[in-house]
Protein backbone atom coordinates (compact mmCIF):
# COMPACT_ATOMS: atom_id res chain seq x y z
CA UNK A 1 0.00 0.00 0.00
CA UNK A 2 1.33 3.42 -1.01
CA UNK A 3 1.90 6.15 1.57
CA UNK A 4 0.32 9.54 0.86
CA UNK A 5 0.31 12.85 2.68
CA UNK A 6 -2.91 13.19 4.63
CA UNK A 7 -3.03 16.91 3.84
CA UNK A 8 -3.17 16.22 0.11
CA UNK A 9 -5.97 13.71 0.55
CA UNK A 10 -7.93 16.06 2.82
CA UNK A 11 -7.61 18.95 0.37
CA UNK A 12 -8.66 16.85 -2.62
CA UNK A 13 -11.69 15.49 -0.77
CA UNK A 14 -12.63 19.08 0.05
CA UNK A 15 -12.09 20.15 -3.55
CA UNK A 16 -14.29 17.28 -4.74
CA UNK A 17 -17.08 18.48 -2.46
CA UNK A 18 -16.67 22.05 -3.71
CA UNK A 19 -16.99 20.98 -7.34
CA UNK A 20 -20.10 18.98 -6.48
CA UNK A 21 -21.58 22.13 -4.92
CA UNK A 22 -21.20 23.88 -8.27
CA UNK A 23 -23.81 21.59 -9.80
CA UNK A 24 -26.82 22.75 -7.72
CA UNK A 25 -25.29 26.23 -8.03
CA UNK A 26 -25.51 25.88 -11.79
CA UNK A 27 -29.09 24.69 -11.41
CA UNK A 28 -30.07 27.78 -9.43
CA UNK A 29 -28.19 30.01 -11.87
CA UNK A 30 -30.07 28.56 -14.85
CA UNK A 31 -33.36 28.28 -12.99
CA UNK A 32 -33.37 31.95 -12.03
CA UNK A 33 -32.91 32.96 -15.66
CA UNK A 34 -35.85 30.84 -16.84
CA UNK A 35 -39.58 31.49 -16.64
CA UNK A 36 -41.36 30.43 -13.49
CA UNK A 37 -43.06 27.51 -15.20
CA UNK A 38 -39.70 25.95 -16.12
CA UNK A 39 -37.67 26.73 -12.99
CA UNK A 40 -37.77 23.29 -11.41
CA UNK A 41 -36.91 21.39 -14.60
CA UNK A 42 -33.52 23.08 -14.88
CA UNK A 43 -32.50 22.30 -11.31
CA UNK A 44 -33.74 18.75 -11.84
CA UNK A 45 -31.67 18.28 -15.01
CA UNK A 46 -28.51 19.43 -13.23
CA UNK A 47 -29.11 16.95 -10.41
CA UNK A 48 -29.91 14.19 -12.91
CA UNK A 49 -26.59 14.90 -14.61
CA UNK A 50 -24.76 14.00 -11.39
CA UNK A 51 -26.55 10.67 -11.08
CA UNK A 52 -26.33 9.68 -14.75
CA UNK A 53 -22.68 10.62 -15.22
CA UNK A 54 -21.61 9.14 -11.88
CA UNK A 55 -22.90 5.73 -12.98
CA UNK A 56 -21.37 6.14 -16.44
CA UNK A 57 -18.07 7.21 -14.88
CA UNK A 58 -18.08 4.10 -12.67
CA UNK A 59 -18.94 1.72 -15.50
CA UNK A 60 -16.74 2.98 -18.32
CA UNK A 61 -16.11 6.73 -18.29
CA UNK A 62 -13.07 6.89 -16.01
CA UNK A 63 -11.42 4.04 -17.85
CA UNK A 64 -11.96 5.62 -21.26
CA UNK A 65 -10.60 8.96 -20.11
CA UNK A 66 -7.75 8.00 -17.77
CA UNK A 67 -6.72 4.36 -18.13
CA UNK A 68 -2.94 4.18 -17.76
CA UNK A 69 -2.55 2.00 -20.84
CA UNK A 70 -4.89 4.04 -23.04
CA UNK A 71 -4.09 5.51 -26.42
CA UNK A 72 -3.54 9.05 -27.67
CA UNK A 73 -7.18 9.49 -28.66
CA UNK A 74 -9.17 7.40 -26.17
CA UNK A 75 -8.48 5.02 -23.32
CA UNK A 76 -9.49 1.39 -22.98
CA UNK A 77 -11.57 -0.81 -20.68
CA UNK A 78 -8.76 -1.76 -18.29
CA UNK A 79 -10.42 0.16 -15.44
CA UNK A 80 -14.06 -0.47 -16.37
CA UNK A 81 -16.25 -0.82 -13.28
CA UNK A 82 -13.26 0.77 -11.46
CA UNK A 83 -11.26 -2.44 -11.66
CA UNK A 84 -7.74 -1.91 -10.27
CA UNK A 85 -8.70 1.58 -9.08
CA UNK A 86 -7.94 1.91 -5.40
CA UNK A 87 -4.81 2.98 -3.52
CA UNK A 88 -2.16 2.92 -6.26
CA UNK A 89 -0.81 6.29 -7.51
CA UNK A 90 -3.19 8.04 -9.87
CA UNK A 91 -2.55 8.74 -13.52
CA UNK A 92 -2.92 12.46 -12.76
CA UNK A 93 -0.44 12.68 -9.91
CA UNK A 94 1.63 10.29 -7.84
CA UNK A 95 0.73 12.37 -4.78
CA UNK A 96 -2.87 11.10 -4.54
CA UNK A 97 -4.44 7.63 -4.86
CA UNK A 98 -6.25 6.59 -8.00
CA UNK A 99 -9.65 6.31 -6.34
CA UNK A 100 -9.45 9.92 -5.11
CA UNK A 101 -8.44 11.21 -8.53
CA UNK A 102 -11.33 9.23 -9.99
CA UNK A 103 -14.04 10.81 -7.84
CA UNK A 104 -12.58 14.30 -8.26
CA UNK A 105 -12.55 14.01 -12.04
CA UNK A 106 -16.02 12.49 -11.89
CA UNK A 107 -17.38 15.82 -10.65
CA UNK A 108 -15.92 17.55 -13.73
CA UNK A 109 -17.54 14.95 -15.94
CA UNK A 110 -20.90 15.46 -14.18
CA UNK A 111 -21.11 19.24 -14.51
CA UNK A 112 -20.04 19.48 -18.17
CA UNK A 113 -23.17 18.08 -19.88
CA UNK A 114 -25.31 20.02 -17.39
CA UNK A 115 -23.62 23.19 -18.69
CA UNK A 116 -24.35 22.29 -22.30
CA UNK A 117 -27.98 21.30 -21.96
CA UNK A 118 -28.94 24.63 -20.38
CA UNK A 119 -28.82 26.26 -23.81
CA UNK A 120 -32.05 24.51 -24.81
CA UNK A 121 -33.83 25.36 -21.58
CA UNK A 122 -37.64 25.57 -21.54
CA UNK A 123 -38.20 23.42 -24.63
CA UNK A 124 -36.63 19.97 -24.17
CA UNK A 125 -38.18 16.75 -22.83
CA UNK A 126 -36.79 15.17 -19.68
CA UNK A 127 -36.17 11.57 -20.82
CA UNK A 128 -34.42 12.45 -24.11
CA UNK A 129 -32.35 15.04 -22.23
CA UNK A 130 -31.20 12.34 -19.82
CA UNK A 131 -30.30 10.04 -22.72
CA UNK A 132 -28.39 12.88 -24.36
CA UNK A 133 -26.41 13.49 -21.16
CA UNK A 134 -25.37 9.82 -21.08
CA UNK A 135 -24.42 9.57 -24.76
CA UNK A 136 -22.65 12.91 -24.83
CA UNK A 137 -20.56 12.01 -21.78
CA UNK A 138 -19.40 8.75 -23.39
CA UNK A 139 -18.87 9.97 -26.94
CA UNK A 140 -17.68 13.55 -26.43
CA UNK A 141 -16.44 14.36 -22.94
CA UNK A 142 -14.41 11.18 -22.36
CA UNK A 143 -12.52 11.62 -25.61
CA UNK A 144 -11.57 15.26 -25.02
CA UNK A 145 -10.64 14.63 -21.38
CA UNK A 146 -8.38 11.78 -22.52
CA UNK A 147 -6.38 13.72 -25.05
CA UNK A 148 -6.12 16.84 -22.86
CA UNK A 149 -5.38 15.40 -19.40
CA UNK A 150 -4.22 11.81 -19.80
CA UNK A 151 -0.42 11.60 -20.06
CA UNK A 152 -0.98 9.45 -23.15
CA UNK A 153 -3.31 11.99 -24.82
CA UNK A 154 -2.15 13.58 -28.03
CA UNK A 155 -2.72 17.17 -26.81
CA UNK A 156 -0.83 16.52 -23.57
CA UNK A 157 2.07 15.03 -25.53
CA UNK A 158 2.00 17.91 -28.00
CA UNK A 159 2.45 20.38 -25.15
CA UNK A 160 -1.03 21.87 -24.75
CA UNK A 161 -1.69 23.49 -21.37
CA UNK A 162 -5.08 23.18 -19.70
CA UNK A 163 -5.00 23.42 -15.94
CA UNK A 164 -8.64 22.84 -15.01
CA UNK A 165 -10.84 22.36 -18.07
CA UNK A 166 -10.78 25.17 -20.63
CA UNK A 167 -11.28 22.67 -23.45
CA UNK A 168 -12.75 19.49 -21.88
CA UNK A 169 -15.33 21.41 -19.83
CA UNK A 170 -16.00 24.87 -21.24
CA UNK A 171 -15.23 24.72 -24.94
CA UNK A 172 -16.95 21.35 -25.36
CA UNK A 173 -20.06 22.44 -23.45
CA UNK A 174 -20.14 25.83 -25.18
CA UNK A 175 -19.99 24.48 -28.72
CA UNK A 176 -22.37 21.66 -27.84
CA UNK A 177 -24.79 24.35 -26.64
CA UNK A 178 -24.47 26.20 -29.95
CA UNK A 179 -25.30 23.10 -31.98
CA UNK A 180 -28.05 22.13 -29.53
CA UNK A 181 -29.67 25.57 -29.89
CA UNK A 182 -29.78 25.35 -33.69
CA UNK A 183 -31.04 21.77 -33.82
CA UNK A 184 -33.74 22.12 -31.16
CA UNK A 185 -34.93 25.44 -32.50
CA UNK A 186 -36.07 28.61 -30.80
CA UNK A 187 -38.63 28.87 -28.04
CA UNK A 188 -42.16 29.74 -29.06
CA UNK A 189 -42.44 33.50 -29.02
CA UNK A 190 -38.70 34.02 -29.38
CA UNK A 191 -38.10 37.27 -31.20
CA UNK A 192 -41.52 38.68 -30.34
CA UNK A 193 -41.67 38.08 -26.58
CA UNK A 194 -39.08 39.12 -24.02
CA UNK A 195 -37.89 36.28 -21.80
CA UNK A 196 -36.72 37.84 -18.54
CA UNK A 197 -35.19 36.07 -15.53
CA UNK A 198 -38.01 35.21 -13.16
CA UNK A 199 -35.88 35.22 -9.97
CA UNK A 200 -32.69 37.26 -9.77
CA UNK A 201 -32.15 36.06 -6.20
CA UNK A 202 -31.65 32.55 -7.59
CA UNK A 203 -29.26 33.88 -10.22
CA UNK A 204 -27.18 35.61 -7.55
CA UNK A 205 -27.31 32.56 -5.29
CA UNK A 206 -26.23 30.33 -8.15
CA UNK A 207 -23.38 32.69 -9.02
CA UNK A 208 -22.18 32.69 -5.41
CA UNK A 209 -22.26 28.88 -5.25
CA UNK A 210 -20.41 28.60 -8.56
CA UNK A 211 -17.81 31.14 -7.45
CA UNK A 212 -17.32 29.32 -4.14
CA UNK A 213 -17.15 25.89 -5.78
CA UNK A 214 -14.66 27.14 -8.36
CA UNK A 215 -11.99 27.25 -5.64
CA UNK A 216 -12.18 23.45 -5.68
CA UNK A 217 -12.51 23.34 -9.47
CA UNK A 218 -9.29 25.30 -10.04
CA UNK A 219 -7.46 24.98 -6.73
CA UNK A 220 -8.03 21.24 -6.63
CA UNK A 221 -6.55 20.83 -10.11
CA UNK A 222 -3.11 21.24 -8.57
CA UNK A 223 -3.85 17.74 -7.16
CA UNK A 224 -1.98 18.60 -3.95
CA UNK A 225 -2.17 20.99 -1.02
CA UNK A 226 0.72 23.22 -2.11
CA UNK A 227 1.58 26.80 -3.05
CA UNK A 228 0.50 26.25 -6.65
CA UNK A 229 -3.00 25.39 -5.42
CA UNK A 230 -3.06 28.61 -3.40
CA UNK A 231 -2.03 30.66 -6.45
CA UNK A 232 -4.75 28.97 -8.49
CA UNK A 233 -7.35 29.93 -5.86
CA UNK A 234 -6.16 33.54 -5.75
CA UNK A 235 -6.18 33.78 -9.55
CA UNK A 236 -9.71 32.36 -9.56
CA UNK A 237 -11.02 34.96 -7.14
CA UNK A 238 -9.29 37.92 -8.81
CA UNK A 239 -10.42 36.95 -12.31
CA UNK A 240 -14.04 36.50 -11.18
CA UNK A 241 -14.00 39.88 -9.46
CA UNK A 242 -12.48 41.67 -12.45
CA UNK A 243 -14.91 39.97 -14.82
CA UNK A 244 -17.99 40.84 -12.80
CA UNK A 245 -17.05 44.48 -12.42
CA UNK A 246 -16.09 44.79 -16.10
CA UNK A 247 -19.38 43.47 -17.48
CA UNK A 248 -21.37 45.58 -15.03
CA UNK A 249 -19.53 48.72 -16.16
CA UNK A 250 -20.11 47.80 -19.80
CA UNK A 251 -23.85 47.46 -19.20
CA UNK A 252 -23.92 50.68 -17.19
CA UNK A 253 -22.41 52.83 -19.94
CA UNK A 254 -23.79 51.09 -23.02
CA UNK A 255 -27.31 50.13 -21.93
CA UNK A 256 -29.28 52.00 -19.29
CA UNK A 257 -27.04 53.62 -16.65
CA UNK A 258 -28.07 51.01 -14.11
CA UNK A 259 -25.91 48.69 -12.02
CA UNK A 260 -27.15 45.43 -13.46
CA UNK A 261 -27.01 42.44 -11.11
CA UNK A 262 -27.43 40.15 -14.09
CA UNK A 263 -24.44 41.72 -15.84
CA UNK A 264 -22.33 41.33 -12.71
CA UNK A 265 -23.23 37.64 -12.42
CA UNK A 266 -22.55 36.98 -16.10
CA UNK A 267 -19.21 38.78 -15.91
CA UNK A 268 -18.13 36.90 -12.80
CA UNK A 269 -18.83 33.55 -14.47
CA UNK A 270 -17.07 34.73 -17.64
CA UNK A 271 -14.00 35.61 -15.60
CA UNK A 272 -14.10 32.23 -13.89
CA UNK A 273 -14.32 30.43 -17.22
CA UNK A 274 -11.46 32.43 -18.75
CA UNK A 275 -9.04 31.78 -15.88
CA UNK A 276 -9.85 28.05 -15.67
CA UNK A 277 -7.25 26.76 -18.19
CA UNK A 278 -4.62 29.14 -16.80
CA UNK A 279 -5.16 29.22 -13.03
CA UNK A 280 -2.08 27.16 -12.14
CA UNK A 281 0.13 28.53 -14.90
CA UNK A 282 -0.05 32.33 -14.69
CA UNK A 283 1.00 34.89 -12.10
CA UNK A 284 -1.59 36.77 -10.08
CA UNK A 285 -1.46 40.15 -11.92
CA UNK A 286 -2.28 38.34 -15.17
CA UNK A 287 -5.56 37.09 -13.69
CA UNK A 288 -6.95 40.64 -13.77
CA UNK A 289 -6.44 40.70 -17.53
CA UNK A 290 -8.01 37.27 -17.91
CA UNK A 291 -11.11 38.46 -16.07
CA UNK A 292 -11.43 41.69 -18.03
CA UNK A 293 -10.69 40.28 -21.51
CA UNK A 294 -12.85 37.24 -20.85
CA UNK A 295 -15.74 39.42 -19.72
CA UNK A 296 -15.51 41.81 -22.69
CA UNK A 297 -15.26 38.91 -25.16
CA UNK A 298 -18.22 37.05 -23.68
CA UNK A 299 -20.34 40.22 -23.52
CA UNK A 300 -19.66 40.78 -27.21
CA UNK A 301 -20.43 37.14 -28.02
CA UNK A 302 -23.88 37.42 -26.43
CA UNK A 303 -24.82 39.72 -29.32
CA UNK A 304 -24.21 36.86 -31.77
CA UNK A 305 -27.61 35.46 -30.79
CA UNK A 306 -29.28 38.35 -32.55
CA UNK A 307 -27.03 38.19 -35.62
CA UNK A 308 -27.16 34.41 -36.04
CA UNK A 309 -30.77 34.08 -34.83
CA UNK A 310 -30.31 31.18 -32.44
CA UNK A 311 -31.86 30.80 -29.01
CA UNK A 312 -29.24 30.00 -26.40
CA UNK A 313 -31.49 30.52 -23.39
CA UNK A 314 -28.74 31.01 -20.80
CA UNK A 315 -25.79 32.13 -22.99
CA UNK A 316 -23.78 28.93 -22.63
CA UNK A 317 -21.96 29.41 -25.93
CA UNK A 318 -21.11 33.05 -25.30
CA UNK A 319 -19.82 32.53 -21.76
CA UNK A 320 -18.40 29.01 -21.79
CA UNK A 321 -17.52 28.46 -25.44
CA UNK A 322 -16.04 31.88 -26.12
CA UNK A 323 -14.72 32.33 -22.58
CA UNK A 324 -12.97 28.97 -22.69
CA UNK A 325 -11.44 29.76 -26.08
CA UNK A 326 -10.18 33.17 -24.95
CA UNK A 327 -8.78 31.76 -21.72
CA UNK A 328 -6.96 28.93 -23.48
CA UNK A 329 -5.33 31.26 -26.00
CA UNK A 330 -4.32 33.74 -23.31
CA UNK A 331 -2.75 30.83 -21.44
CA UNK A 332 -0.39 30.38 -24.37
CA UNK A 333 0.75 33.96 -23.90
CA UNK A 334 0.90 34.36 -20.12
CA UNK A 335 1.85 30.87 -18.85
CA UNK A 336 5.00 31.04 -16.71
CA UNK A 337 7.27 28.10 -15.99
CA UNK A 338 8.07 29.65 -12.59
CA UNK A 339 4.42 29.43 -11.51
CA UNK A 340 4.03 25.84 -12.67
CA UNK A 341 7.35 25.13 -10.96
CA UNK A 342 5.82 25.96 -7.57
CA UNK A 343 5.00 22.27 -7.72
CA UNK A 344 8.42 20.57 -8.04
CA UNK A 345 6.89 17.69 -9.97
CA UNK A 346 5.68 19.97 -12.80
CA UNK A 347 7.87 21.40 -15.55
CA UNK A 348 6.67 23.40 -18.58
CA UNK A 349 8.36 25.64 -21.14
CA UNK A 350 5.98 28.51 -20.41
CA UNK A 351 4.21 30.74 -22.92
CA UNK A 352 5.12 33.80 -24.93
CA UNK A 353 6.26 35.69 -21.83
CA UNK A 354 8.90 32.98 -21.40
CA UNK A 355 9.84 33.04 -25.08
CA UNK A 356 7.98 29.83 -26.03
CA UNK A 357 6.41 31.04 -29.27
CA UNK A 358 4.87 27.69 -30.18
CA UNK A 359 2.61 27.59 -27.13
CA UNK A 360 -0.24 29.60 -28.70
CA UNK A 361 -0.38 27.29 -31.76
CA UNK A 362 -0.49 24.31 -29.39
CA UNK A 363 -3.35 25.94 -27.50
CA UNK A 364 -5.17 26.74 -30.73
CA UNK A 365 -4.87 23.13 -31.92
CA UNK A 366 -6.34 21.86 -28.66
CA UNK A 367 -9.19 24.39 -28.72
CA UNK A 368 -10.15 23.77 -32.33
CA UNK A 369 -10.05 19.99 -31.91
CA UNK A 370 -12.25 20.17 -28.81
CA UNK A 371 -14.73 22.52 -30.46
CA UNK A 372 -14.93 20.44 -33.63
CA UNK A 373 -15.30 17.09 -31.81
CA UNK A 374 -18.00 18.47 -29.52
CA UNK A 375 -19.91 20.09 -32.39
CA UNK A 376 -19.85 16.99 -34.57
CA UNK A 377 -20.62 14.68 -31.66
CA UNK A 378 -23.55 16.77 -30.49
CA UNK A 379 -24.95 16.98 -34.02
CA UNK A 380 -24.62 13.22 -34.51
CA UNK A 381 -26.26 12.33 -31.19
CA UNK A 382 -29.22 14.67 -31.70
CA UNK A 383 -29.61 13.67 -35.37
CA UNK A 384 -29.97 10.02 -34.42
CA UNK A 385 -32.12 10.64 -31.34
CA UNK A 386 -34.61 12.77 -33.26
CA UNK A 387 -35.23 9.84 -35.61
CA UNK A 388 -35.95 7.32 -32.87
CA UNK A 389 -39.60 7.21 -31.74
CA UNK A 390 -39.92 8.48 -28.20
CA UNK A 391 -36.49 10.15 -28.11
CA UNK A 392 -37.29 13.37 -29.96
CA UNK A 393 -35.65 16.06 -27.86
CA UNK A 394 -38.11 18.92 -28.48
CA UNK A 395 -41.14 19.17 -26.22
CA UNK A 396 -44.58 19.56 -27.77
CA UNK A 397 -46.12 22.98 -28.21
CA UNK A 398 -48.67 22.17 -25.52
CA UNK A 399 -45.97 21.17 -23.02
CA UNK A 400 -43.92 24.25 -23.80
CA UNK A 401 -46.88 26.55 -23.24
CA UNK A 402 -47.89 24.78 -20.05
CA UNK A 403 -44.33 24.71 -18.75
CA UNK A 404 -41.99 21.76 -18.39
CA UNK A 405 -42.38 21.69 -14.62
CA UNK A 406 -46.00 20.60 -14.88
CA UNK A 407 -45.75 18.81 -18.23
CA UNK A 408 -42.66 16.73 -17.48
CA UNK A 409 -42.29 16.64 -13.69
CA UNK A 410 -45.87 17.06 -12.54
CA UNK A 411 -45.52 19.89 -10.07
CA UNK A 412 -44.17 23.46 -10.15
CA UNK A 413 -41.18 24.98 -8.41
CA UNK A 414 -43.34 27.33 -6.34
CA UNK A 415 -46.59 27.00 -4.40
CA UNK A 416 -48.63 29.88 -3.03
CA UNK A 417 -49.97 29.36 0.49
CA UNK A 418 -53.12 31.39 1.06
CA UNK A 419 -53.96 31.64 4.76
CA UNK A 420 -57.64 32.06 4.00
CA UNK A 421 -57.70 29.16 1.58
CA UNK A 422 -57.64 25.41 2.09
CA UNK A 423 -55.37 24.76 -0.86
CA UNK A 424 -51.86 25.27 -2.17
CA UNK A 425 -52.13 27.10 -5.46
CA UNK A 426 -49.35 26.67 -8.04
CA UNK A 427 -47.96 30.01 -9.18
CA UNK A 428 -47.81 29.24 -12.86
CA UNK A 429 -50.56 31.34 -14.34
CA UNK A 430 -52.70 28.17 -14.61
CA UNK A 431 -54.86 27.45 -11.54
CA UNK A 432 -56.76 24.22 -12.09
CA UNK A 433 -60.30 23.72 -10.81
CA UNK A 434 -59.20 20.63 -8.89
CA UNK A 435 -56.67 22.65 -6.85
CA UNK A 436 -58.59 25.91 -6.60
CA UNK A 437 -60.03 26.63 -3.16
CA UNK A 438 -62.28 29.49 -2.03
CA UNK A 439 -60.91 32.81 -3.24
CA UNK A 440 -61.47 35.89 -1.11
CA UNK A 441 -63.71 38.39 -2.91
CA UNK A 442 -61.25 41.21 -2.27
CA UNK A 443 -58.69 39.72 -4.63
CA UNK A 444 -59.92 38.38 -7.95
CA UNK A 445 -56.76 39.18 -9.90
CA UNK A 446 -54.51 36.33 -11.13
CA UNK A 447 -51.80 35.41 -8.65
CA UNK A 448 -48.40 36.59 -9.89
CA UNK A 449 -44.90 37.12 -8.62
CA UNK A 450 -43.44 40.60 -8.53
CA UNK A 451 -41.08 41.32 -11.41
CA UNK A 452 -42.19 38.17 -13.26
Amino acid sequence: MESYKEGNIAWMLTATSLVFLMIPGLGYFYSGMAQTKNALSLIMLCCLSVAIVSVEWFVVGYSLAFSKTGGAFIGNFRNAFLMQVLDQPSVGSADIPDVLFMIYQGMFAAITPALAIGAAAERTRMLPSAVFILLWSVLVYNFVACWTWSPNGWSAKLGGLDFAGGTPVHITSGFAALVFSFMVGRREGHGTEEFKPHNMSNVLLGTALLWFGWFGFNGGSALAANVRAVVACVNTNVAASAGGLTWMVIEYYLVDRKYSAFAFCSGAVAGLVAITPAAGFVDIPSSVLFGMVGSVSCAAAVRLKTVMRFDDAVDVFAIHGVGGLVGSLLTGIFARKAIAGLDPSVSIAGGWLDGNWMQVPYQLADCCAGAAWSSLGTFGILFVMNRIPGLQIRASSESENLGLDLAEIGHPAYFFDNASSTCNTPISGRITKEKQGPIPPINEEPITIANH
